[in-house]
């Protein structure tokens, strides 16, 4: 398959199982190899960097099964506590971060990121007592940071010296995080976004436009030989921020010569690969996430195929032969999700997906804001709840970020969200874990809500979705079958037309009153439930239905 495709030739025209490399499976390559992943690294296994290798892949039942997880969004950018793309936004002379940053921090040609990161000390972070929060508001794993676009490792990195060891807290966060979503018992996970910094930081090339320092260039060229007695000396800014090169025509995300991007250089697209499989080495995570369309540098380099089959292997070998692991990437064609799994950011997908997905969001911002804090603006467990049941009923997982400030320690309306999901899930969380797709996915007004499969940028004005008790969702497991109402019928009575067919209901109860046989009418049009007096719960609100027939597994 040529590299050389383009993010948007890609999703627009499609690529056909000849055109993506895919053979059929049972021309799917063979036996098992030592696969060199990288300088000293090598794992034996029967994945090779190919799409036709990854296609044997076969996602884990723990994932299948897990359905819920919390992300901890959370490096050095919530420090100042300004929401998104602060190290990006510092740099742009009249911007809201821009002005913070001159007034907390001193001006970007002097103090930059490198001078806000050192700031970060992470000071009342407590994993063991935050994943205590999170397992207790149903996560079954748990995803942590590694890096951000900012290109700072939240780790004990050897390829990247601007990292939390050496720099700020001063502490291996993702050991930490390991350490103790292990001990919970949860699947672990890590995040990498860092394949952006080099076109993402080109603003720290620029300099003031206007006024006193018109001209004076930001730190974004510093070298080492700039931190000589300064606080930073004998480290080079350019580990950081990666800008030795030529800044593009205008910034795009995925690297597209033809309009206008820079390309990264082969010494960046290696120190990324090494960064990267020393986090599989050091932490093993369960689930790898990539924020990048396909792969990490997808239109510059195999690396991302080649990370695929060395994480792909190493699971096989940690685990005797089982597969464990999970990678995700973005804008993926149905052939491609047979190798990796498709991650959809604030959206969700139309259908039944044929193979498992994941939607994430956010109940604030990504970055920490204190601002949205303040105006008491986060989204309510109501938003949250419908979004996972919606996405559930489809094949997916629904991956939840809870933003940290630079502290560590969750700001009180986030205390209060986690402690209403808790209940929500203590209620409901037998209707999410470990279910399927039935043979339809949802009824009512709303069946096709927010079908857009791809990021909305913040500030995009969104249409708000009024769920009524008319729109109801789907999900089974084994002789059960769940229907969870979006909204609570004001007339007492719950109207389920997909169960109009010949399957004969024998029992109807409402989660949160178990024991409970709920009085019911099935015929022509459906079953139609008279609901108890008091509502078990909030927000959205889950019935179990067994009988004969019911379910399709």
């Amino acid at each position: 398959m040529s590299y050389q495709l383009s993010r948007r030739r890609f999703l627009q025209r499609g690529i056909s199982v000849a055109a993506a490399g895919l053979a059929a499976p049972s021309l799917l390559g063979k036996g098992h190899s030592a696969f060199a992943a990288g300088p000293g690294a090598a794992v034996a296994g029967p994945f090779q960097p190919s799409w036709d290798s990854l296609a044997q892949y076969q996602y884990p039942d723990w994932f299948r099964d897990a359905k819920f997880g919390i992300w901890a969004h959370w490096g050095p950018q919530c420090q100042p506590g300004q929401g998104d793309w602060y190290a990006r936004h510092m740099y742009i002379q009249g911007h809201p971060h821009y002005k913070y940053q001159c007034a907390h921090y001193g001006h970007p040609s002097k103090a930059g990121f490198k001078d806000t990161a050192a700031t970060w000390r992470a000071e009342s972070w407590d994993p063991e007592h935050l994943l205590d929060l999170y397992k207790k508001a149903g996560a079954k794993y748990f995803m942590a940071l590694a890096n951000h676009h900012d290109n700072f490792d939240t780790f004990d990195s050897t390829y990247q010296h601007f990292n939390s060891v050496k720099i700020g807290p001063k502490k291996d966060l993702i050991g930490g995080w390991e350490k103790a979503t292990r001990a919970a018992g949860l699947r672990f996970a890590v995040s990498v976004h860092a394949a952006h910094a080099w076109s993402w930081y080109e603003v720290a090339q620029g300099s003031d436009k206007t006024g006193p320092l018109a001209g004076v260039p930001y730190d974004g060229k510093m070298t080492e030989a700039d931190g000589k007695g300064l606080w930073w000396d004998g480290l080079d800014p350019q580990d950081l921020y990666a800008q030795a090169h030529v800044p593009g025509k205008k910034e795009v995300w995925d690297w597209q010569v033809d309009q206008g991007s820079s390309t990264p250089d082969q010494a960046y697209s290696d120190k990324l690969f090494n960064r990267t499989i020393e986090l599989i080495d050091k932490y093993n995570p369960d689930l790898l996430y990539f924020d990048d369309t396909v792969m990490p540098l997808y239109n510059v380099t195999d690396i991302g195929l080649r990370i695929a089959a060395y994480l792909y292997n190493k699971s096989l070998q940690r685990n005797n032969g089982t597969m464990e692991a999970v990678m995700t990437g973005k804008g993926l064609s149905r052939e491609q999700q047979r190798c990796l799994m498709l991650d959809i950011e604030r959206g969700v997908s139309g259908h039944i997906e044929e193979y498992p997905w994941q939607s994430e969001t956010c109940i604030g911002r990504w970055h920490y804001d204190v601002n949205l804090f303040n105006r008491h603006g986060y989204q309510s467990p109501d938003t949250i709840t419908h979004l996972l049941v919606d996405t559930v009923s489809k094949n997916g997982n629904f991956m939840l970020s809870i933003p940290l400030p630079g502290s560590g320690e969750p700001d009180s309306d986030e205390l209060m969200f986690l402690a209403n999901l808790t209940a929500w899930m203590d209620i409901n969380g037998p209707g999410i874990y470990g279910t399927r797709p039935w043979k339809v996915y949802g009824e009512g007004p709303v069946v096709d809500a927010a079908n857009a499969r791809q990021f909305t940028p913040p500030g995009t004005p969104k249409p708000r979705v009024v769920y009524t008790a008319e729109d109801i969702r789907f999900v089974q497991k084994k002789n059960e079958l769940f229907a969870f109402a979006l909204a609570w019928p004001d007339n007492g009575t719950l109207a389920i037309k997909s169960l109009n067919t010949p399957a004969s209901v024998k029992r109807v109860e409402a989660l949160g009153a178990p024991g409970v046989d709920l009085t019911y009418q099935q015929d022509a049009n459906g079953l139609s439930v008279t609901l108890p007096a008091q509502r078990p719960g909030n927000y959205v609100y889950g019935f179990k239905i067994l009988g004969d027939g019911i379910t399709t597994i």
